[in-house]
């Protein structure tokens, strides 16, 4: 159903990521301005790729199993965004001893955490229904 709770927690993993490409600089130097922009095709690709992927597991409710799958294609694509972000943030050239990261860094992280947490409820859907199943 889309009434359930891997649904809202799913919702607010694209809102999470919808907030780190719209409002939030990735990495800010030293002057302020932003030294990762998002406009980059990579960072772009991954964003795209984590909110599309949250959208087609919220709309296939019906098929758990897929909804599990899609969510763990989800995290991984996060954790490639999180080391693209960790992989340029060290190796910016002219990096003095302060650096300011942006919130942006933190929000793939916070994406995989409600990803796991749909993970979870979806799981305990699939157990309801499994032991409904050995019922009859």
């Amino acid at each position: 159903m889309i009434q359930r709770i891997q649904t809202i927690y799913l919702i607010v993993s694209a809102l999470i990521m919808g907030a780190l490409y719209m409002w939030f600089p990735v990495i800010l130097g030293e002057d302020g301005a932003a030294v990762m922009e998002r406009d980059e095709p990579l960072v772009f690709g991954l964003v795209f790729i984590s909110i599309a992927l949250t959208i087609i597991s919220i709309l296939s409710f019906k098929k758990r199993q897929l909804q599990f799958v899609l969510n763990r294609l989800n995290i991984i694509s996060n954790f490639v965004l999180l080391g693209v972000f960790v992989y340029r943030s060290l190796t910016l050239s002219g990096e003095t001893l302060v650096s300011e990261k942006g919130i942006g860094v933190l929000l793939p992280i916070i994406s995989i955490v409600f990803l796991v947490l749909a993970n979870k409820a979806i799981k305990r859907d699939e157990d309801l229904v499994k032991s409904v199943d050995r019922l009859r």
